[in-house]
C-alpha cells in the first residue's frame, strides 16, 4: 500500500518534469513532436481565456494537440505496465493518475470558470504573465517543491490586465463610432 504514496508523488513530479522540460523545452521548437504543447495549445489557451476548443472535437479525429497528449499518456501507462507485477499499487496510482490527469486537463480548457475554483494554479499557468512556472496540473504540491507557483488568478496583477484587455477590446468600437457619425 505505501505504493500509492509513492505513485502520487512520482506522478505529480513527473506532470512537473514533462511539463517543464519536455513540453516547454523541446515543444518550443515547431519540428518537434512536442510542439503541439506551445504552439497549439498554449496559444488556444491564451486566446481564449483558458478555452481550448481542441477539448470539444472527437478524441481521435486528427493528430491534433489533444490525440499527442492522450497518445502520450497512453504510452506513458505501457511503459509503466511492466511494473505491475512487482508493484502493483504504485503502478495501478500511476494508471489512475494518468486518467485523472486526462479528465482534469480536458475539462479545466472546457470550463474556465471551473479552472478559477479547483486549478487555479492551472490558470495562472496559461494566464499569468509568465507561462513558465506553475507546470503541475493535478496539483501543485511539485511546485511549491520546486518554488515555482507563484499566483497569478485574484492578485492585483491579475485585475490589472483584465483591465488592460478589456480596454483594448473596448478601443477599437469606441474607435469606431465618431467614424460612423462622420460618414
Amino acid at each position: 500500500m505505501i505504493g500509492i504514496p509513492i505513485g502520487w508523488v512520482y506522478t505529480n513530479a513527473g506532470e512537473w518534469l514533462i511539463h517543464k522540460y519536455v513540453l516547454h523545452g523541446l515543444g518550443k521548437n515547431k519540428n518537434s513532436f512536442w510542439s503541439f504543447h506551445w504552439h497549439e495549445h498554449h496559444r488556444e489557451s491564451r486566446r481564449n481565456d483558458m478555452l481550448d476548443a481542441q477539448y470539444t472535437r472527437p478524441l481521435f479525429r486528427g493528430w491534433d494537440a489533444q490525440t499527442r497528449e492522450v497518445a502520450a499518456l497512453i504510452a506513458s501507462a505501457i511503459a509503466h505496465a511492466p511494473l505491475f507485477p512487482l508493484f502493483p499499487f504504485f503502478t495501478a496510482t500511476v494508471w489512475v493518475q494518468h486518467w485523472r490527469y486526462y479528465r482534469i486537463h480536458k475539462r479545466a480548457h472546457l470550463e474556465p470558470q471551473w479552472a478559477r475554483e479547483h486549478l487555479p494554479w492551472h490558470v495562472d499557468h496559461h494566464l499569468g504573465r509568465n507561462q513558465n512556472e506553475n507546470w503541475c496540473v493535478t496539483h501543485p504540491f511539485f511546485d511549491y517543491v520546486m518554488g515555482t507557483r507563484h499566483r497569478y488568478v485574484g492578485t492585483s496583477e491579475e485585475a490589472s490586465d483584465l483591465e488592460r484587455r478589456r480596454q483594448r477590446r473596448s478601443a477599437p468600437a469606441a474607435q469606431a463610432e465618431p467614424a460612423a457619425a462622420t460618414g
